[in-house]
């Protein structure tokens, strides 16, 4: 079987991406990582592991649509299966989502449907729940609303902080992302509405 072209978009210090990359996920090649900030350290993880880097800065363009537009014309190319959001400070807009429809997938931290958008650590203690986690997500035209992949959960105790939390939160993200990112290389799930069935 041919190995899925992967793509990982970063905004910053990558450690997702090195996650990935370290896992030496067999049924992938990570073709190119993408970034919109030119000072990512994401880009040397990336040139320390000889692949290709893409920069493109969204403050050089007036509207996120044309961004994406862009970014359509650069990834053609590469012939991606799939793109992998690992720190992507973006919000992105129906032009790439449609171009790449159930092609990206994301990371989010938490256990969605709650908490989603942003500061999620911060969102659960606040809240008081006992327990938060990390979800892997198709992503769609909305916020964090897309078929969910894969989830695993994170006990908040008492004296955690919204530091503290992350920190266990990250360990969970570089675990199960390269897990689910198998998951959907090897085939063996299909979406199902907004179900995402493993297939048996």
């Amino acid at each position: 079987m041919d190995k899925m072209r992967v793509a990982v978009f970063a905004s910053g210090s990558g450690t997702n991406l090195q996650a990935i990359i370290d896992a030496e996920i067999q049924t992938i090649q990570i073709v190119l990582v993408f970034t919109n900030n030119p000072k990512a350290y994401a880009i040397e993880r990336a040139k320390n592991h000889n692949i290709p880097v893409e920069v493109i800065d969204h403050k050089n363009y007036q509207t996120r649509e044309e961004y994406e537009k862009h970014i359509i014309e650069v990834l053609d190319p590469y012939k991606l299966d799939l793109i992998v959001l690992a720190g992507f400070m973006r919000i992105l807009s129906p032009v790439l989502v449609r171009a790449y429809k159930n092609k990206i997938v994301n990371i989010h931290p938490a256990l969605l449907p709650s908490f989603p958008g942003i500061n999620s650590a911060r969102q659960a203690l606040e809240y008081g729940v006992k327990y938060t986690g990390v979800t892997v997500h198709f992503v769609d035209e909305g916020v964090d609303t897309g078929p969910i992949i894969l989830q695993s959960i994170v006990e908040i105790e008492d004296k955690d902080t919204e530091e503290s939390l992350l920190r266990k939160i990250h360990k969970v993200e570089h675990r199960i992302y390269p897990k689910a990112i198998e998951l959907i290389s090897s085939a063996d799930i299909e979406v199902i509405g907004r179900r995402v069935i493993k297939k048996y």
